[in-house]
């Protein structure tokens, strides 16, 4: 298997069994997030707690449809075959990330950790966007390589919530710190690495040819 195809079709597994965990979790599990909420004591943001889980609900499930409609539009033979499709998945792609930033939005200022915690999400909520708005700018300036290489950016942050509880659960294990501490720093730390892996993913894989893409 080409080096490339190869490389698309661990990212595809990725992004699915990401999206089977985090229904599973979320949906079956632990419908009422509670497992989640006991970290959260903002004294000056209480939660409305069937508004909260609504707005969540929402979160998740455009979080998950951006995860899986963005790996899709990575395959070249998607792009070169099926190129209506490929635009109007990206649109859905679009959409998806701003309402996710949206609902994000919504639930930051409850976010574990405080202030310095909702403050990096909603940073996150301006970047995120951002970066996918540029990327249909060039794509429909004709500016190809461009555009994936801002989706590269972009995608990255569909995995945020992976880095953010990876990280929170190694920080609270391995270190002094309490689970607010370790989250508010998993947090910041989950940006830059995602900012890291999509330049990564830049230079390690966009250079290849489109030619030997999948």
């Amino acid at each position: 298997m080409p080096k490339s195809k190869l490389t698309y079709v661990l990212l595809l597994f990725a992004a699915a069994a990401f999206v089977v965990y985090a229904l599973y979790k979320n949906v079956l599990q632990d419908p009422e997030a509670s497992g989640f909420l006991r970290h959260k004591g903002n004294a000056a943001h209480p939660i409305r707690l069937p508004v909260w889980l609504s707005v969540m609900r929402v979160h998740l499930g455009f979080a998950c449809l951006a995860t899986l409609s963005g790996a899709v539009n990575f395959s070249s033979r998607v792009r070169r075959r099926y190129r209506r499709f490929h635009r109007r998945n990206g649109y859905a792609y679009l959409i998806a990330v701003l309402i996710v930033s949206l609902t994000s939005g919504y639930m930051a200022p409850y976010a574990t950790g405080g202030e310095a915690v909702s403050f990096a999400f909603n940073m996150l909520n301006i970047i995120w966007p951002a970066f996918t708005v540029l990327a249909i700018l060039d794509i429909r300036r004709k500016r190809i390589e461009r555009h994936r290489q801002w989706m590269a950016r972009s995608y990255a942050f569909c995995f945020t919530n992976l880095a953010v509880h990876s990280l929170a659960f190694a920080l609270d294990r391995a270190t002094g710190l309490s689970y607010p501490e370790a989250y508010g720093a998993a947090v910041y730390g989950a940006i830059v690495l995602l900012l890291i892996a999509g330049e990564a993913a830049i230079r390690l894989f966009l250079k290849q040819s489109a030619a030997s893409a999948p």
